[in-house]
């Protein structure tokens, strides 16, 4: 493997960045709270992304909320010590981002979705509720804390979280590289001893379809979930969407509010369900049909007692049980996230659908339908029109099919998170597991050949170790914690975080 040297021009490009006095140092600004004492709270963190032809101590692939969260647990623990500054013992750190800016789950940001889990379960407040970037102050910085708790609610709407995530991110824009799609990640060897010390990360710039290559000693792969789409269908089509999309691509493809579209909606899971709800209020003409192989839509279980599987300590017990009971228990603890749904919102449709029956009582005809125990099979493409073809799955139907034909339909059929695979093709001749498949450590690095690597380099899996760590780990609930014990394993006494 030739190693590839970091271009001057790209260097240069970046110089400006580099030598600038505002670059990865904290400025403040300063804001009025009520008894008329001003505070001083960081416009930017304090966090340090050096110049592009440095040897970084940290590259995150990824910069959604699995990584913000690393952000904000590194700014505290930085924050907490004495002297901060960009000497030699501050880490050097970037992100590398895909999307034009920070998104999160920008196509199901519909009116009305409530987050499902407790807003405590945030970016730092079980790890640390003194954190400048808990919920609780953001509201606190726009002014809404005392409206918020008039809400007597632990569940804020998806729509407030966001912008959460979205202020919590800006205070980072001075190392983050959006717009940067990671093609590659290889080893690479700068020293002397023969081992591998960095790596090499290779990105393409999506606007202007320059290479960019970074070197670091340590590397986070946090890309999220994939859309997951059935084999039958193309991986894109103008008329069918993923629920990814759903918010961001609906209307471009039913321009019209008020026609009388036909729309389908395949899956039986909160995010089928929130779909096929707002498609009633969007296109209040259509005909709505959510296809589901399940025989009902059935609740999700946030019962206290199953709902501690979220804990972060459970993470520990999940991570030392033998592979087998792992399996089992991620099976018994499914009706928590997969293939459910929130109870208010299936009483909220199931009220919806009864009032049909007032003025109809068959159901054939009515304008919104749930059809249980059904699958699309397959398709085709009629110009402007969707032909499906739906295979009823009860027996007592003698398995038949029927052909329907829509203007569009949703996919709301969850997602991949293989996407580590492809990215570290090239560090294969370095997995330290020879059955070629990644082995996240409980402390979430993978498992190197110690026998080619150097002590101190390492990769990083967040967000595809369900099987490993648990239900949590590609949900919200334990980001916080999981951020702080991963800023720790990396950077070890170099940063010294609260509660570690």
């Amino acid at each position: 493997m030739a190693p590839s040297a970091i271009s001057p021009d790209v260097v240069a490009r970046n110089s400006s960045e580099a030598t600038s006095p505002f670059n990865g140092h904290q400025s403040w600004q300063t804001r009025q709270i009520e008894n008329g004492v001003s505070r001083a709270f960081p416009s930017t963190s304090s966090l340090y992304a050096p110049a592009l032809n440095e040897v970084h101590d940290l590259v995150g692939v990824g910069f959604g909320p699995a990584s913000l969260a690393i952000a904000v647990a590194l700014s505290d623990g930085l924050e907490a010590q004495e002297g901060v500054g960009h000497g030699l013992n501050t880490p050097k750190v970037r992100f590398l981002e895909r999307q034009s800016g920070f998104k999160w789950h920008a196509g199901m940001l519909l009116p009305g979705a409530k987050m499902q889990i407790s807003f405590l379960k945030d970016l730092a407040t079980l790890r640390d509720p003194c954190s400048h970037f808990t919920f609780l102050n953001y509201l606190k910085e726009h002014g809404r804390l005392v409206q918020f708790t008039n809400l007597a609610t632990f569940l804020p709407s998806r729509l407030e979280f966001d912008d959460y995530l979205q202020w919590a991110a800006a205070h980072f824009n001075d190392v983050v590289e959006y717009g940067q799609q990671v093609q590659s990640i290889h080893p690479r060897k700068l020293g002397n001893n023969g081992k591998y010390d960095c790596f090499e990360v290779v990105s393409r710039d999506l606007s202007t379809g320059e290479s960019t290559t970074i070197l670091s000693r340590n590397v986070v792969v946090a890309v999220g979930g994939q859309p997951a789409r059935p084999a039958i269908f193309p991986s894109y089509h103008d008329r069918i969407l993923h629920s990814s999309e759903y918010n961001t691509r609906i209307e471009r493809v039913l321009p019209d509010k008020d026609k009388a579209y036909s729309i389908a909606v395949m899956g039986g899971g909160q995010s089928g369900a929130e779909v096929f709800n707002n498609l009633h209020e969007r296109y209040p003409n259509a005909t709505t049909r959510l296809i589901l192989r399940d025989s009902a839509l059935r609740p999700s279980d946030d019962s206290p007692f199953v709902n501690e599987v979220f804990n972060p300590e459970a993470v520990d017990t999940f991570f030392d049980q033998p592979q087998d009971f792992r399996c089992k228990n991620l099976a018994k603890n499914k009706a928590t996230n997969y293939s459910v749904v929130r109870l208010e919102l299936i009483e909220k449709i199931y009220d919806d659908l009864y009032l049909q029956s007032i003025h109809n009582p068959d159901r054939r005809e009515w304008q919104h339908q749930i059809l249980p125990l059904r699958e699309i099979s397959g398709f085709s493409d009629h110009g402007k029109r969707l032909t499906l073809n739906v295979t009823n799955l009860d027996p007592l139907s003698g398995y038949t099919a029927e052909t329907m034909t829509f203007d569009a339909l949703i996919l709301a059929t969850g997602y991949r998170r293989d996407a580590h695979n492809e990215l570290l093709k090239g560090c294969q001749l370095i997995n330290g597991n020879h059955s070629g498949i990644w082995e996240p450590g409980r402390d979430y690095s993978v498992n190197l050949d110690n026998l080619l690597v150097e002590d101190g380099v390492g990769l990083w899996l967040q967000g595809c170790n369900e099987a490993t760590h648990g239900l949590s780990d590609s949900l919200l609930s334990i980001l916080s914690t999981r951020s702080g014990e991963l800023v720790d394993s990396i950077f070890g006494a170099q940063v010294k975080l609260n509660g570690h």
